[in-house]
């Protein structure tokens, strides 16, 4: 349609331009929900590999989505009752414990004989007084900022309930969405559509396999490892269980996970242990991210669709920023997806010029 007025072009760049407005508004509410829908679609691709290897084992399919999701299921179940127990158990000591440190801290000649060498102009006494003060003062936002704390994690669990509910349903139906949108594609171009996509769900699927044995294994491995090292050293490490739980969960995230989580996990044993449990904590990390980097990650991943150290960091850093810790997970898939394109589509169309 051609415009001659000026003022009819004005007309409708404004409303263009507040259809796009519109657009990104709605977009930006609907990111929590969308965020979830992603979730649910990567675990769903995930759990896919497993149905598909009970249907070539003469499982009917609808047989194996039950076998899969009641696993699932099972695994979550299982979960929640064993571990979630124990953490909330070992952060309610960590909490309980918490004014204990700071009388050992205050009481500690040691730390006040340093003080006074090192800031001989501010007294100890002074600083642990109006520290004191400070929390009496502001008693009131601490206890605003717990409770929001605790809405936080609730969020945190309905939305990990919501994912879970997608998951299974998009589990179940995986097979009828993928079929109903290759109907989308034109007939001419259908067919390569198919085999790309194809292609990208099970890489994408045997990644997210792949990133859950490996922060299964730091996990379990983490927690037999701190479990012996306490008796080993005649004084159990503390807090085992949360931090084998914290190796699990920063496993997850590709490259940057088991370094970061490593590193939590000394600072850890390091502030409740004593020095000789750090070291060996130290050096049992530097030896275990060697395994994963060159045994446990190449058998592993070996299927999945190989990415860059590069593009693995930058994904990971642009996914967490915008969405979170759940947006650092996705990214990764999201990257294996748009590589996947680029060598299979851009590169061949690029040779042909």
């Amino acid at each position: 349609m051609k415009i001659n007025n000026a003022f009819s072009l004005g007309l409708f760049g404004g409303l263009g331009v507040l259809v796009a407005l519109l657009i990104g508004s709605s977009v930006a509410n609907l990111a929590t929900i969308l965020t979830y829908i992603g979730a649910a679609i990567f675990l769903a691709l995930g759990i896919d590999p497993a149905v598909s290897w009970l249907q070539r084992h003469k499982v009917s399919r609808p047989l194996a989505i039950l076998i899969v999701l009641v696993g699932v299921l099972a695994v979550v179940a299982g979960l929640v009752l064993a571990i979630i127990p124990v953490i909330v158990d070992q952060v309610n000591k960590l909490i309980e414990s918490i004014p204990d440190i700071v009388v050992t801290v205050q009481d500690t000649q040691v730390i006040q004989d340093w003080w006074a060498q090192t800031l001989p102009w501010l007294a100890f006494d002074d600083v642990v007084g109006n520290l004191e003060d400070f929390f009496t003062e502001n008693i009131g936002a601490i206890t605003g900022g717990v409770l929001n704390t605790a809405i936080g994690i609730a969020t945190g669990t309905f939305g990990i309930l919501i994912v879970l509910i997608l998951t299974l349903y998009f589990v179940a139906s995986l097979a009828s969405i993928k079929r109903g949108l290759y109907q989308l594609v034109p007939a001419s171009k259908r067919e390569r559509f198919i085999d790309l996509a194809e292609q990208i769900s099970k890489s994408v699927g045997r990644f997210v396999i792949g990133q859950a044995l490996l922060g299964l294994s730091n996990g379990v491995l983490t927690f037999v490892f701190l479990s012996v090292l306490g008796l080993i050293l005649g004084e159990p490490i503390q807090y085992s269980a949360l931090l084998a739980f914290i190796a699990f969960l920063f496993s997850l995230v590709p490259l940057v996970g088991t370094i970061s989580g490593s590193v939590i996990i000394t600072l850890a044993v390091w502030l409740f242990n004593d020095v000789p449990a750090v070291i060996v904590v130290g050096i049992w990390y530097l030896v275990y991210m060697q395994v994963e980097a060159y045994v446990l990650s190449p058998n592993i991943m070996n299927r999945a669709v190989k990415i860059p150290g590069a593009v693995v960091v930058v994904a990971a850093l642009a996914g967490g920023t915008l969405l979170g810790i759940l947006g650092a997970l996705i990214a990764i898939p999201v990257a294996a997806s748009i590589l996947l394109i680029v060598k299979q589509v851009i590169v061949p169309r690029q040779n042909e010029l």
